[in-house]
């Protein structure tokens, strides 16, 4: 049985928890596991190379910066995710292929859809703390994402 955020919020007072009120995507709905981040706006170039590696079970956090004008992740690099072993998405910012990201059996957490593809500029920050909604996103933490909400365990503290 999965860890409910709920749960770990009541076993300690060190979670932290994101403030964003997510949609879900796809028909995983709980999902967690080791935070990697990448930080891109509106930009999908490096992101595209990310979700081609060995995701180990680990949750993918993208900022964003929380913009709805483009999509930064859709069903062709949702499903790059599911092939490389990812454990799930968290994207401050847009999605699309919203019907087809429902059918894969995946976790997504977005602000919402825009079907718009994201920009090919490069650039993005890979690996690096990242901030929203009162939480910071550190790379080699542990987060579970639920439909009550996501909860970034303390350091030291696994899933």
């Amino acid at each position: 049985m999965p860890l409910k955020s709920a749960d770990i919020c009541d076993s300690s007072d060190w979670v932290e928890v994101c403030c964003v009120q997510f949609e879900s995507f796809g028909q995983r709905r709980s999902f967690g596991g080791t935070i990697r981040t990448v930080r891109c706006y509106e930009d999908v170039a490096d992101l595209r190379e990310l979700v081609k590696e060995p995701g180990q079970g680990c949750v993918l956090v993208i900022d964003g910066g929380g913009s709805l004008q483009r999509a930064i992740l859709g069903d062709n690099m949702a499903a790059a995710l599911i092939r490389n072993g990812w454990g799930g998405v968290i994207v401050n910012g847009a999605v699309r292929d919203a019907s087809e990201l429902n059918q894969l059996d995946f976790g997504v957490k977005a602000l919402g859809t825009n079907p718009k593809r994201g920009e090919s500029r490069g650039g993005a920050s890979l690996d690096v703390p990242v901030s929203f909604g009162n939480v910071t996103f550190v790379p080699g933490r542990c987060l579970v994402a639920d439909e009550d909400g996501v909860a970034v365990l303390p350091e030291g503290m696994t899933v």
